[in-house]
């Protein structure tokens, strides 16, 4: 039953912001009271089993640029059983731009053990908080296997 509720509740989420998509701010399509129940369902969300809510969750609080999301995504980042789902929480992290999360998204680019989680990390570093800090290999290069290079 609660698992059920769960995934209703981010069905929900789901069709109030696609709704709200054609704005070009998320947030300025809420007042602050749906802001804050927002806010606040999807943090609960990062603490689903479900992975598909969790990861909503944690894509949706990067759309909205929640500071209260920030711990909470950076503990998704360095404990997060999935590739998915640190990946997600990398990207989100970018989104909101807290100087804590960016840290540790580029520290990600380094010390994650799975080289797809660290060039998504490096490529959401590079797309959202400073381009140039990486430096990619060309499509077809000899270096290509090694797209970022830490």
């Amino acid at each position: 039953m609660k698992r059920t509720a769960s995934i209703f509740a981010a069905l929900a989420l789901v069709v109030v912001f696609t709704a709200g998509a054609m704005a070009s701010d998320q947030t300025g399509t809420l007042t602050p009271v749906q802001y804050a129940r927002a806010e606040q369902t999807l943090l609960n969300g990062l603490q689903e089993d479900n992975l598909g809510v969790k990861e909503g969750s944690a894509y949706m609080l990067g759309e909205l640029k929640s500071a209260k999301a920030v711990i909470p995504l950076m503990k998704m980042l360095r404990d997060g059983d999935q590739e998915s789902t640190r990946i997600v929480a990398a990207l989100a992290l970018c989104r909101i731009g807290d100087p804590r999360g960016l840290y540790a998204v580029k520290r990600a680019t380094q010390f994650d053990d799975s080289e797809r989680v660290a060039q998504r990390c490096a490529w959401f570093y590079n797309s959202y908080v400073k381009a140039g800090a990486f430096e990619f290999a060309a499509v077809g290069s000899p270096d290509a296997t090694e797209m970022a290079k830490r």
